[in-house]
């Protein structure tokens, strides 16, 4: 037996991510500050800052932040690249941190880092493993009721998370889940 990179576009992420988290412990929280996180406000003069609108999702503040995220992303990354194709995983996972990083620089005032939006497009996504053309799948609304109501909930809180990075990756998969049928077969 052999050990296979089974899911490219998950695993990678995951290392990229662990590398990031990495060197800015050696760079002092310099890399992640500049970046791998997106402000409250963007200087559009500078390219970096249009990068930091993407590339956010790959900093987190610690360990714990890191892993916490990444448990669920490398649970069920590996069944969406199946389902999707690592292709199509690559571009909903960039569009869900774009849409999470230009909506918090316009609405909130607060920064924004970390992977939890990828990982809650991921959850309703995978919900949506046995969907079919018609119906709505009982996994979504339970999702749904479970994850989402707990964040719109959590929201009201002051607690340093971004609720509203949950709520938009979910929005992201479940749209994704509507409109984007897994490959057949």
């Amino acid at each position: 037996m052999r050990i296979s990179y089974n899911a490219p576009v998950t695993l990678t992420f995951a290392l990229v991510s662990t590398a990031v988290l990495v060197l800015d412990m050696f760079f002092g929280r310099a890399l992640s500050s500049t970046v791998f996180s997106v402000g409250a406000s963007i200087d559009t003069s500078n390219p970096v800052e249009y990068l930091r609108l993407v590339a956010h999702v790959a900093g987190h503040a610690d360990w714990n932040h890191l892993m916490s995220n990444f448990a669920f992303i490398l649970l069920l990354g590996p069944i969406l690249e199946e389902k999707y194709g690592s292709p199509n995983l690559i571009v909903m996972m960039t569009i869900t941190a774009l849409i999470t990083g230009v909506l918090n620089v316009l609405f909130l005032s607060t920064g924004l880092m970390g992977a939890s939006g990828i990982v809650f497009m991921m959850i309703l996504l995978v919900s949506f493993t046995n969907f079919r053309k018609g119906e709505i799948p009982l996994t979504f609304i339970l999702i749904v009721a479970l994850y989402l109501t707990r964040e719109i909930l959590a929201a009201m809180q002051t607690d340093g998370i971004s609720q509203f990075a949950h709520i938009l990756g979910g929005i992201c998969g479940s749209l994704f889940g509507f409109l984007k049928p897994g490959r057949q077969g």
